[in-house]
């Protein structure tokens, strides 16, 4: 691996990981890095899995039947060990995979902190702002460990891209980018995750990385609308192209390199979320355009739906850096004001007609 600080098994030279999270993503991390190539070839499991639950009763659910209600289908392999404690998961780790929900990311790591081992390096696959701070994920994880700024920076990135996990779970050729502001870090997790299935590009690009994979979940929501009322797919396309405007115009002023938005992290992931009949919060937007409320469809759905947090988050940072996001703004409008989807569409339609603007 290109990052060789870790501790490995010098036997093997197999790292330790510890992935947080026992939810869609979480598992299929487990699945890709426990097997790599369900048909036999090649290298076999990439690192010594152990999974860590904030749930305790899930997590005794999972260990016993190495299946989850959440990705039906999906049988854990028997190599990869469930925590029964904090420290038994972390301990002796060589790399730590986030994929806990944004929102819940600072509550999970305040209470799991003193055992991360200093020199672990952090991997996240959540996607979404925290509300209030603004802060992306990797932000988050910084925050809270708080590492003495005297020693040698922490390897910490992020790896995100179309990832519908229904289909990552049962190998469906997939490709991902991998970004990192460490040397070498992006390409460690490159040669972690790239299976015969799994395609692992890297992308130096942290800020810009992560926040594509925020925002497009907001343009997700929309696209879902649209399915909802029924608005067809030249609009649904249309809503793809100015969205994808909107959040690079952000991407932009905070600094992020423009390229990435029309990469797998950008325009790759925001089409597959926004066509995709498994995309969460796609499929909260449709829900949203046939009349369900919110609170009524995030109270029976069996995941969490990060673009609806994350869209009071893309707000605040739009009026912070004082960008135009009109389909964000509609969608807020929808989600937290009670504005109906048909006129959240007149709204957007009926705008001054101008130029079209791509940044």
């Amino acid at each position: 691996m290109a990052y060789t600080e870790t501790n490995t098994d010098q036997s093997k030279g197999i790292p330790k990981v510890c992935i947080l999270g026992i939810g869609q993503m979480g598992l299929v991390c487990a699945g890709a890095l426990t097997n790599p190539d369900p048909q036999g070839a090649g290298d076999g499991a990439r690192g010594h899995v152990v999974m860590w639950g904030y749930n305790d009763e899930e997590n005794g659910i999972l260990a016993q039947t190495r299946k989850s209600d959440r990705l039906p289908g999906f049988e854990l392999p028997g190599c990869v060990r469930i925590a029964l404690s904090d420290a038994e998961a972390l301990e002796g780790a060589d790399i730590i995979v986030n994929a806990i929900p944004v929102q819940f990311i600072r509550g999970a790591w305040n209470r799991i902190a003193k055992h991360v081992p200093k020199g672990a390096g952090v991997i996240s696959v959540a996607k979404g702002i925290e509300n209030e701070t603004l802060l992306r994920p990797t932000q988050i994880i910084a925050d809270v460990l708080g590492d003495d700024p005297d020693a040698k920076p922490r390897p910490m990135g992020c790896m995100s891209g179309p990832a519908i996990a229904t289909e990552l779970a049962i190998c469906l050729p997939a490709t991902m980018a991998a970004a990192s502001d460490h040397p070498g870090f992006a390409q460690t997790i490159q040669e972690l995750f790239s299976t015969s299935w799994l395609r692992i590009y890297t992308n130096p690009d942290l800020l810009g990385v992560e926040l594509a994979g925020a925002t497009k979940n907001v343009i997700a929501i929309a696209a879902g609308i649209i399915d909802g009322l029924g608005a067809g797919y030249n609009a649904k396309s249309a809503l793809l192209a100015r969205g994808l405007a909107e959040i690079g115009r952000l991407g932009t002023a905070m600094g992020a390199q423009t390229n990435t938005f029309f990469g797998i992290a950008g325009v790759g992931d925001l089409a597959t979320t926004c066509f995709s009949p498994e995309g969460r919060n796609r499929s909260c937007g449709e829900a949203l355009g046939k009349g369900v409320k919110l609170d009524a469809y995030l109270r029976d759905s069996m995941c969490v739906v990060e673009g609806v947090a994350t869209t009071e988050s893309v707000v605040d940072l739009a009026k912070k850096y004082n960008v135009d996001m009109p389909i964000t703004d509609a969608v807020y409008a929808v989600l937290f004001e009670h504005l109906d989807p048909v006129d959240a569409i007149t709204m957007l339609m009926s705008r001054d007609l101008r130029e079209e603007q791509i940044g």
